[in-house]
């Protein structure tokens, strides 16, 4: 309808559109005679006969329809207000006069009716009119002509022919469009910046999860994140192991050095009343070897699974062991200086050099390590703790909670610290009757132990505090301590006993009793000693060989 009214259309039958004759010169390149044409690009004058559609190129803008359409709307909803206003009423009727815009409109909002392209034209809630589109891709083929083919239609939703569509490359799959991929599992999202739509991914690293889209939250101190980090797992709780490598080297010295000292401590409870056993000082000697037997026994309290019993007996035979063997050590060197110094000096026999003596400043020494051990007791009570910061690695696959007793590095050293002090007051008084005669008492022996024993615990300690930081600290701590228990017990067991047991079993005839000497032999056996040690000798220090001093009489 629309194309036979146009087509009919002449500067003489559509002269009340103003813009008809300047569309006139352009579609038939001509110009007119009437004053105002703009078409200067020709010289081809209008006659008035030209005709559209015969003359010239017609072809309908795609677009008139939704004139047409939108014509035919209004007409419909005047109609329709006309009919509900002015019922009986011919023509417009005063109140539809009087109608505002508002009223008209929504007439204009509720018409339904097919358009000139024979689709129903309607409005939804918005004003809208539905949208219809048709859909063309681009195609290039070596088969046909490129050009664009209809791949698909959108009215209510989207339709799409995928078979008919072409993608770059020759690729059949769909290729994404999108501005972001969405984040995998344990990422979040990071928006960019001026593109609220466009995000990237990042990982929640460390010991992060992912809380939601855009939220990475830290685990509880406890946890790490699972695998794929979208929430948290607890840590593995761990101790050291009895079949640890850590834990088999010290428990295998242990036990070499148990079954020794109790072969050794059998040994002389069998030849009790022989010389050898009797000049050593049984008393303190049984002192020393129960010393030695605990520092090889905490070997099996700091490996055993941490509890409150276990404890309670770490705290305590922690650095008893060590201190029952200072302290008998200690007054054995006490002893043994105070009589050869009194010696030089006069011929009474110093104070407290009997059995009974030497056991009770043994005792005295040892209870000091007990009332502190007490005291720690009453103001720490035992109990035991997972750290969970010892084993917290970079990677939280690998972290571990460490279960063990609430003992810190520092409350181990103040245990040790006593019998450290012990250690180092011995020595000195090792170092002071370095000149003693060779076979007076065990003066050398103890020296050397002393020695050794320093040498090892001066290795212990950078080793047990410059591992402080590191996460394997449990074992290498541990392992360190217990060794050098073992070493220092097994120094004072292998150079304090072990020569007696072999003189005992092997050379029976050298355990003989030897004529008991009196204080006064005693001090000029000394006395010789102190001046030969001035004098050229061929023995090393000028030291001359004398009998055992444990035979003296202190009564004398």
């Amino acid at each position: 309808g629309f194309d036979t009214y146009f087509t009919s259309r002449t500067l003489e039958n559509n002269r009340r559109n103003v813009w008809f004759a300047e569309y006139w010169e352009e579609n038939f390149n001509c110009k007119l005679t009437i004053s105002g044409s703009k078409k200067e690009d020709t010289d081809r004058k209008c006659t008035g006969q030209e005709r559209i559609g015969k003359d010239s190129h017609y072809e309908q803008e795609g677009k008139v329809q939704f004139v047409i359409d939108a014509v035919y709307a209004m007409a419909h909803a005047l109609h329709h207000m006309n009919k509900d206003l002015c019922a009986d009423y011919p023509g417009v009727c005063p109140e539809m006069e009087h109608a505002g815009g508002k009223k008209l409109l929504k007439y204009i909002r509720s018409v339904n009716f097919n358009g000139s392209a024979g689709t129903p034209v309607m409005f939804n809630k918005n004003g809208d009119a539905p949208g219809r589109y048709d859909i063309f891709q681009y195609h290039t083929t070596n088969t046909s002509t490129p050009g664009y083919r209809l791949v698909g239609q959108w009215t209510d939703d989207l339709q799409l022919n995928m078979d008919e569509m072409q993608w770059g490359k020759g690729v059949r799959e769909v290729p994404s469009s999108v501005c972001s991929l969405p984040c995998k599992p344990g990422e979040r999202k990071k928006m960019v910046k001026g593109m609220p739509c466009c995000w990237h991914c990042e990982l929640c690293d460390g010991y992060q999860y992912q809380a939601d889209e855009v939220t990475c939250l830290l685990c509880s101190y406890n946890e790490r994140p699972n695998e794929n980090r979208t929430g948290c797992r607890s840590i593995p709780i761990v101790k050291l192991e009895w079949h640890s490598p850590w834990a088999v080297i010290p428990v295998f010295l242990a036990m070499l050095g148990i079954i020794a000292t109790i072969f050794v401590m059998a040994t002389f409870i069998r030849y009790n009343d022989t010389p050898i056993v009797r000049a050593s000082g049984r008393e303190l000697s049984y002192v020393l070897l129960t010393g030695i037997f605990l520092c090889y026994i905490i070997t099996f309290l700091m490996i055993a699974k941490p509890n409150v019993a276990v404890c309670s007996f770490r705290r305590i035979f922690l650095g008893l062991g060590m201190c029952i063997s200072y302290a008998a050590l200690l007054t054995k060197t006490n002893r043994i200086y105070r009589i050869f110094e009194q010696g030089k000096k006069s011929v009474t026999a110093p104070r407290l050099i009997s059995p009974t003596s030497q056991l009770a400043i043994t005792s005295s020494l040892i209870s000091v390590q007990l009332l502190g051990v007490f005291i720690w007791f009453a103001v720490d009570p035992p109990n035991i703790i997972i750290d969970y910061d010892e084993q917290k690695t970079m990677n939280p696959d690998q972290a571990r909670g460490v279960l063990k007793c609430d003992i810190t590095d520092l409350q181990i050293i103040c245990s040790l610290g006593y019998s450290i002090l012990l250690m180092v007051t011995c020595t000195v008084y090792a170092i002071k009757t370095r000149g003693v005669p060779e076979n007076f008492n065990e003066a050398k022996p103890i020296g050397f132990t002393m020695y050794t024993t320093c040498i090892v615990w001066l290795a212990f300690i950078p080793i047990f505090f410059g591992t402080a930081q590191s996460a394997e600290k449990l074992y290498i701590q541990t392992t360190t301590l217990t060794i050098s228990m073992n070493l220092s017990a097994s120094v004072a067991l292998g150079m304090l006993y072990m020569p007696k047991v072999y003189i005992i079993i092997f050379h029976p005839e050298l355990n003989v009793q030897k004529r008991k000497r009196s204080f006064k032999a005693v001090v000029t056996a000394a006395t010789m000693s102190s001046r030969l040690s001035h004098k050229p000798s061929d023995r090393p220090n000028g030291e001359a060989k004398t009998e055992l001093c444990e035979n003296v009489d202190p009564n004398s």
